[in-house]
């Protein structure tokens, strides 16, 4: 008898092997921190490049919207996409457009071709945030699935901390085009990476190619969802005052407070430090609460920690430290929130985890992207950037409570197998 006669009728479906937590979580993560990387970079380089190109704070802010545009829409075609070719291959060109984009930055004569390329660029990051999400999705479920999204948070949060300040210290030997030729540099080595430390996570027997049509039909299931559609919701809230704070504090902390641009650099890192303190104080805390209590009490207490800044900003008092510990108050409650909330959305739709994690970061982006123009038109002060996260966090609470309903979800355990909230 052969060997094609000795293989039986019908196999299971092959398994990919998982690969270890910290290689995942490592190689994920630096995928993913292209997307803060090319965000956060620049901002120091924010008020050079309005006088370098002879235009106004708002203008330039919203080069920063079209890169969350570009996130955001690039995630709505990448993760059906991932879904019917597999995870590397999406993955890969995605960052191979972002390096192209950075690299014509370097020749971009003014502000119009910039925001061009600054969208293009969020294309192809956006490659990264929701495959990353999906491979996620593929190897692990339940409170499995929000410790590795909290692992890769350390490794998202690094990007934060260190962008600001290497875009800083950039600026002390290159003009902000150096920045994009860093991004170019960084994109290429990640390329290097994926290509040979990132294995294909979702085999062919499991893959969904259905048109353009059945990605329509895969969008509008999603949307059925009461449950899901709630915790998009609330992560892209709760994106929106992180980004508030993105989008503002170059001109709160060089503006108002008149600190250079190494020292908001260092300043801002300061604060992703809570941020980051937040998502490794997660995994312990899951240990005892689950991931719904979690999203509640960290979304919760952002909104408290917003609501003292906007007090501290309108009264004027405090200074300094007020108004950078009110921040890192925001950015540690949405440390706690952020992890969570994807966890417990995809865990609902595994059978399409890329569709259903490029509706999630879509939304998140997309919200962000819809912030940074509004805190430049309330003034670009820490009073704009208060008002936006109140009303962000406030109506992220309204959501939990009138959508969610967190108290009658199900929690998935480590093998997939739901079991009651309590």
């Amino acid at each position: 008898m052969t060997a094609l006669q000795e293989r039986p009728a019908t196999a299971a479906p092959i398994t990919p092997a998982r690969p270890g937590v910290a290689r995942t979580a490592l190689v994920l993560g630096g995928f993913v921190a292209l997307g803060p990387l090319t965000i956060d970079m620049y901002l120091p380089a924010l008020p050079t490049i309005t006088r370098d190109l002879e235009t106004t704070s708002a203008a330039v802010q919203l080069t920063l919207t079209g890169t969350l545009i570009g996130l955001a829409l690039g995630q709505l075609v990448l993760g059906p996409v991932s879904d019917a070719l597999g995870r590397r291959r999406p993955l890969l060109a995605g960052t191979a457009l972002h390096v192209l984009a950075s690299l014509l930055v370097l020749v971009a004569p003014n502000l119009a071709v910039l925001g061009a390329l600054r969208v293009l660029q969020g294309v192809g990051t956006a490659a990264g945030a929701v495959v990353a999400l999906a491979i996620v999705r593929d190897l692990y479920e339940g409170r499995a699935a929000a410790t590795m999204l909290s692992r890769l948070f350390l490794v998202l949060g690094a990007a934060p901390v260190l962008a600001p300040t290497i875009g800083g210290e950039l600026l002390r030997v290159t003009s902000w085009r150096g920045i994009f030729a860093f991004l170019a540099v960084y994109g290429v080595v990640m390329i290097t990476v994926g290509l040979r430390a990132l294995p294909e996570t979702l085999p062919p027997e499991r893959r969904q190619s259905s048109g353009v049509v059945g990605t329509l039909r895969g969008y509008r299931g999603l949307f059925r969802d009461r449950a899901y559609v709630g915790l998009v919701l609330v992560a892209g809230l709760t994106m929106a005052g992180l980004f508030s704070y993105v989008a503002g504090s170059a001109f709160v902390y060089q503006g108002e407070f008149g600190l250079d641009e190494q020292q908001f650099g260092l300043l801002f890192g300061a604060g992703a430090v809570w941020l980051i303190g937040a998502t490794q104080l997660n995994p312990v805390l899951l240990r005892r609460w689950s991931p719904q209590r979690l999203l509640v009490a960290g979304t919760v207490a952002g909104a408290l920690a917003g609501a003292a800044l906007l007090a501290f900003a309108a009264t004027s008092t405090g200074g300094l430290p007020a108004v950078a510990g009110s921040l890192w108050a925001v950015l540690f409650s949405c440390g706690l929130a952020l992890p969570n909330a994807p966890a417990l959305a995809l865990s609902r739709h595994g059978e399409a985890a890329g569709t259903a994690a490029a509706l999630l970061g879509a939304i998140q982006f997309g919200v962000g992207a819809v912030v940074s123009p509004v805190v430049g038109l309330l003034g670009n002060d820490a009073t704009a950037i208060g008002t936006v996260i109140v009303v962000a966090l406030g109506l992220a609470i309204l959501v939990l409570v009138t959508v969610v309903r967190p108290w009658q979800l199900s929690e998935a355990t480590d093998d997939g197998m739901p079991v009651p909230h309590v």
